[in-house]
């Protein structure tokens, strides 16, 4: 069992993510948690594949239901220059999903922050943080895409949703512009002070070209990514949009401190190999 890294092939959400879960043995891990929070990338309003589907998150909330008693969070802040969070989660579908689970929709955009400190980021030595991410387990649930500063936006950058915009919206109209100078750095001191406790990557269709107007992968990757390593889920991540991880930098300078992207490059020759029953 490789717990770091799977690539799992994809037939539908309900049919592949359980699967993908399984294979790093998810099941024990989570069932030891009280609270879950699943962070999925919601950066605009725009439908899939800039964002997660709905089906997506509810696959994953259905798996959990049977798997812990955790309390299960939904929560994102979204970069949308003309949407709110919350109006981003009703367009979305998210809305309709809590309210069919029970399940408590945090805008992290407005949700209490706490400052943090840190002798070993560059770029915020002192980070502003909500306060719900210090005492939950995070799965950050990212889209595979190509993104146009920062190279690729897996399940590292997928956490600057976060960022409170009232401390990082900074010469921009994005909620969180802060970040876009030295991006790769910013995105590796972010996750030095809190990155994903678990990965997952849709990478069923996934975006060439740029994060918000690039045009679908073609052919599509019809894969599914999961890992308790974000490190190596987003190294397979890049591999995945045919990139070399060591080329990325919030990547290459995360492997040996926040993870092992070998681990992923390792799932993602594995995951090439022919497999029975496996579309072509």
């Amino acid at each position: 069992m490789n717990r770091a890294c799977h690539l799992q092939p994809f037939e539908s959400f309900g049919e592949s993510l359980p699967l993908a879960l399984e294979a790093i043995g998810a099941r024990e891990i989570l069932a030891e948690q009280q609270t879950i929070i699943i962070k999925p990338n919601l950066v605009t309003d725009d439908p899939p594949p800039v964002t997660l589907p709905v089906g997506a998150a509810m696959v994953l909330v259905r798996w959990l239901r049977k798997q812990t008693r955790a309390r299960i969070i939904l929560a994102e802040g979204t970069g949308d220059q003309l949407h709110s969070t919350i109006k981003v989660f009703d367009h979305l579908g998210y809305m309709d999903l809590a309210e069919r689970y029970d399940l408590k929709l945090i805008d992290l955009n407005e949700a209490p922050a706490v400052e943090l400190s840190r002798d070993d980021c560059p770029i915020f030595p002192q980070l502003y943080l909500p306060e719900v991410l210090s005492d939950s387990f995070v799965i950050s649930f990212a889209v595979l895409k190509e993104h146009s500063l920062a190279d690729v936006t897996l399940s590292m950058k997928n956490m600057v949703g976060c960022a409170p915009p009232r401390f990082y919206q900074q010469g921009g109209m994005w909620k969180k512009s802060a970040f876009h100078r030295q991006i790769h750095e910013a995105i590796l001191d972010l996750n030095r002070y809190r990155k994903p406790d678990l990965a997952l990557i849709d990478a069923s269709v996934g975006m060439r070209d740029h994060h918000l107007t690039g045009r679908p992968c073609d052919p599509p990757p019809h894969r599914l990514i999961a890992g308790f390593d974000p490190v190596a889920v987003d190294a397979a991540g890049a591999m995945l949009l045919g990139k070399n991880w060591r080329d990325i930098p919030h990547i290459a300078r995360a492997d040996g401190e926040l993870g092992n992207a070998t681990a992923g490059e390792t799932a993602f020759r594995m995951a090439q190999q022919p497999q029975s029953g496996e579309r072509h």
